[in-house]
């Protein structure tokens, strides 16, 4: 028997539902606890089912760790996004109810009949482009936070506050002229805007060395992406980091969904239109439509596919969807190409 195990994690608990693959029947549950201990006991419990593959419900969140874990010691482990497992619940239950076992069923049958989930692999080149990118948003949007605060403190020592954007040596240059100030609070205000600024430079210097590390890792990697206008090192680490395995996707079709690019049928009757879809990974589309952006401002193939559309009539954000999809087409064509570079070399 082949068996699929399903794994609804917790913080304190993981339960798991084991199905056969070849009939989708339940087999067996079970609960464990989330320690060392547990997960060991769970690992025992597996061996059980010589022929055995894992789904992890949100392994990039709450089962990161013992996805991690499980592929590391060689298991077969697929990533299950707790929206699909949660429609299959409802789907096969045909009501709302909910439970741990239920949510470990649910997801061992998502599983059972997708064939596009990402595998779990800790050794990936795109894992370390995810964990690279990951860090360098925390950081990035703790800078921002800095600077707010510190608009916010100016604001309160200087008459209308900071117009425009605010950077570190524009702040410490501002700072300098501030003197003489009258009351313990105001004085209190100086002092802590020069400590924020401190920890504006200190996040200035931290991002620019992980900008280096991830360009360094983007050029080892090989890829492609890079030769697309508006890609650079740091939109290609996102996309290859939260892309990871592009052969899961058969088509251009499959990944535009998956990227939200492709828009959703609404038709009825005789009335056949399209909406925008709102599905799909957000961080994908986001770096997606900085690129056609980018794109749609230049003067390369794209900035004209961009004013023919409008000269078409459509209005700048439905040329800009279109625009976005053939970039998604493009990145997808990259991919692939960089995933089959290694075999066709090899050969």
């Amino acid at each position: 028997m082949k068996a699929l195990i399903g794994v609804d994690p917790h913080k304190g608990s993981v339960a798991v539902a084991v199905i056969d693959e070849a009939l989708g029947q339940l087999v067996e549950r079970a609960s464990f606890v989330q320690n060392r201990a547990g997960l060991r006991a769970l690992e025992r419990w597996a061996r059980r089912f010589p022929e055995r593959r894992w789904a992890v419900e949100n392994a990039g969140g709450l089962g990161r760790h013992l996805a991690m874990r499980l592929a590391a010691s060689g298991e077969s482990v697929v990533d299950v996004p707790p929206k699909l497992s949660a429609r299959v619940r409802v789907l096969s239950t045909g009501n709302a109810r909910k439970n741990d076992e239920l949510d470990a069923l649910a997801t061992a049958l998502a599983a059972s009949h997708n064939e596009r989930l990402a595998a779990v692999d800790p050794e990936a080149a795109s894992e370390v482009l995810r964990l690279l990118s990951e860090r360098r948003e925390d950081l990035v949007a703790e800078r921002t936070r800095a600077l707010n605060r510190l608009h916010a403190l100016l604001r309160d020592l200087l008459p209308g506050g900071v117009t425009g954007k605010l950077s570190a040596d524009r702040a410490a240059r501002i700072l300098r002229g501030i003197r003489h100030l009258a009351g313990a609070s105001a004085r209190l205000r100086r002092r802590l805007a020069s400590e924020v600024l401190r920890d504006v430079r200190t996040l200035d210097r931290k991002i620019t060395d992980l900008n280096e590390r991830i360009e360094a890792e983007v050029e080892a990697s090989g890829t492609t992406l890079t030769q697309i206008f508006g890609i650079g090192p740091i939109l290609a680490a996102r996309i290859i980091g939260t892309v990871a395995n592009v052969a899961r996707f058969p088509t251009k079709a499959h990944f535009a969904s998956y990227a939200g690019t492709a828009p959703l049928e609404a038709s009825s009757g005789e009335v056949v239109r399209h909406r925008l879809s709102m599905a799909g990974n957000r961080k994908l589309n986001y770096a997606l439509h900085m690129v056609a952006t980018c794109q749609a401002r230049s003067d390369v193939r794209g900035g004209v596919y961009y004013r023919k559309k409008i000269a078409e009539g459509k209005s700048r954000k439905e040329a800009l969807r279109c625009l976005k999809r053939r970039v998604c087409d493009a990145v997808f064509r990259s991919l692939l190409a960089d995933s089959l570079a290694p075999a066709s070399s090899a050969a």
